[in-house]
């Protein structure tokens, strides 16, 4: 028998590792406000600017988490002393 504990403990794992290598499309992003963007058009079009941490993969948008980490590294604001 397993217990209910490793079996949640596989279960998180595994879905640790789908996250890590899902690919989020612009609308996806802005939908689930991982990046701090309104609209997909304007993700796009930073992204088409070269901007926005992204990857083009066979010409379409997408993604990964750590392209929304960096972004979001990026743009964070540093406090005043």
């Amino acid at each position: 028998m397993t217990d209910a504990r490793d079996q949640q403990a596989t279960t998180d794992d595994r879905l640790d590792d789908e996250v890590e290598f899902r690919r989020w499309s612009p609308k996806e992003v802005v939908e689930k406000q991982l990046l701090p963007y309104k609209s997909a058009r304007v993700l796009k079009q930073k992204c088409y600017r070269r901007e926005v941490f992204h990857h083009n993969d066979g010409g379409r948008i997408t993604f990964t988490l750590d392209d929304i980490r960096r972004e979001n590294e990026r743009t964070a604001v540093t406090p005043a002393d």
